[in-house]
């Protein structure tokens, strides 16, 4: 398996995006991560391979989404992330475009007790895919922005950008 690699310009900086590519299983998108991003690599590892065409799709939807043309994505995945992470990114695919819901909300949805909230919170914080997997949309118990991997400026910008759609309100 190898790992492979492409850039993208976006409102939120130039993203990273990286994946894995084999013969038997072909591309899966393993991360996007943006400039600065708490937890991420900022630049492709050593080992990886660019390969623009394997990312094509990935890159063609995030387009979409920040031209305003898109609001679901559809492509294989393959984060890497222990069950308990997996589970929780998995929950958040479930929050609607345009809509936002609170950690106490997604640790319910996700079927964990109400003890976990913060351990929740932790598994939002390291998604590895940005935007993607919509973790802007979780908001603290107040309805506060609370925080974002790639910086509140980006969780703000993603949550303005979702709601000038007709999808709905977001508080």
């Amino acid at each position: 398996m190898t790992t492979v690699f492409t850039t993208m310009d976006s409102p939120l900086g130039t993203l990273l995006l990286s994946g894995t590519l084999d013969e038997e299983d072909g591309f899966a998108l393993a991360a996007v991560t943006a400039p600065g991003q708490k937890g991420a690599l900022a630049e492709p590892a050593a080992d990886w391979q660019p390969d623009a065409e394997a990312l094509a799709p990935a890159v063609e939807q995030l387009t979409a989404y920040f031209a305003g043309e898109r609001t679901t994505f559809d492509l294989p995945l393959a984060p890497v992330g222990t069950e308990f992470r997996q589970r929780i990114w998995d929950a958040l695919d479930d929050i609607p475009y345009g809509t936002t819901t609170t950690y106490g909300r997604l640790t319910d949805a996700a079927g964990q007790s109400p003890r976990a909230v913060r351990a929740v919170g932790g598994a939002v914080g390291a998604n590895p895919l940005l935007v993607i997997r919509p973790c802007h949309r979780v908001m603290g118990a107040n309805g506060n922005l609370t925080g974002f991997a790639a910086g509140i400026d980006a969780k703000r910008w993603l949550l303005a950008h979702e709601s000038s759609e007709e999808s709905g309100q977001l508080f």
